[in-house]
């Protein structure tokens, strides 16, 4: 009987083979994992630049301010500034306005947007989608182009210097959120509306019992980008408001420039913008994980 000889270099021939393999396994990882991490990195420094500069010039002193070439961080960090710069104007009473037009926009978007959006998504009606399309169009319009005609029908309604101007429009919602919330009701299975048409209930207890229990990521980034926008918006109310008691936080910064036309104090400012952007720096960090989720237009569980 023939005694099998075994082939001479096949244990050889692999240790090449496993060589190659590993190494292609490591390039593979450093091409597609470690690679775009260190972009996003140096990405993420970038844009964070501008903020780590501002807490900066916020905690430097009038004299550090002088100093050429600046210093990269505070030698003797004023703490203080960011009291000092709540006294340079009303802080604390632009913030309660702010926060009430905040507070009343949160409400008006997150009551009007998912019953709009509801009503494009799942009731079907004669000329629904040529609606839908109107409706989108106005995103393209410019704000600028409407401010003659929105602040003329305001006068006639005598709303001119109230909050109405910046609230009210809220309540019938807005075409980018409506869309937003449009797209997520539309993952919903139509079969859980079918069954409770079936079982006798209304549209509007369709909504707030079936879909927004389900939809809560949604109406969380409507909310959120409601907030923002009320927070930021600088625009409205210096068109609106024009009692400087009704003043927001973001006409209100313009108040270091009119206290000396030639000496800004720029570390008073810096931490007065610090101390503005804080709450949507916290708001975000809370909310973030169901922002990602809303935004991303995720399927539902």
């Amino acid at each position: 009987m023939a005694r099998a000889v075994p082939i001479e270099g096949t244990e050889s021939s692999r240790a090449p083979a496993i060589s190659r393999s590993r190494s292609q396994r490591i390039t593979n990882v450093v091409k597609d994992q470690v690679i775009p991490r260190i972009i996003l990195v140096l990405m993420c420094l970038v844009f964070l630049t501008p903020f780590y500069w501002m807490l900066v010039v916020a905690l430097k002193s009038n004299a550090e301010l002088s100093l050429s070439p600046p210093t990269l961080w505070p030698h003797d960090p004023q703490w203080g500034n960011f009291a000092d710069s709540t006294r340079v104007f009303p802080f604390w009473q632009f913030l309660r306005n702010t926060a009430t037009i905040t507070f009343f926009t949160v409400l008006g978007a997150a009551i009007s947007n998912p019953i709009v959006a509801y009503g494009f998504s799942r009731i079907d009606w004669p000329g629904r989608d040529k609606v839908f399309a109107l409706v989108l169009a106005t995103v393209f319009i410019p704000f600028p182009v409407l401010i003659i005609a929105l602040f003329d029908i305001f006068a006639e309604l005598g709303w001119i210097n109230t909050i109405l101007p910046l609230v009210v429009p809220m309540f019938f919602g807005s075409a980018f959120w409506i869309f937003l919330m449009r797209q997520f009701f539309m993952q919903i299975p139509r079969e859980l509306s079918d069954a409770a048409r079936l079982d006798g209930a209304s549209e509007l207890r369709i909504l707030f019992q079936i879909i927004l229990p389900q939809s809560y990521a949604a109406v969380s980034v409507v909310c959120i980008f409601a907030a923002l926008h009320a927070w930021n918006d600088y625009l409205g109310p210096l068109l609106f408001l024009q009692d400087p008691s009704e003043y927001t936080l973001a006409i209100g910064l313009s108040f270091f420039q009119s206290q000396s036309t030639y000496d800004i104090q720029y570390n008073l400012l810096m931490a007065a913008s610090a101390l503005v952007i804080l709450p949507v720096v916290v708001l975000f960090l809370f909310f973030q994980r169901t922002f990602v989720e809303g935004i991303s237009l995720g399927s539902i569980k």
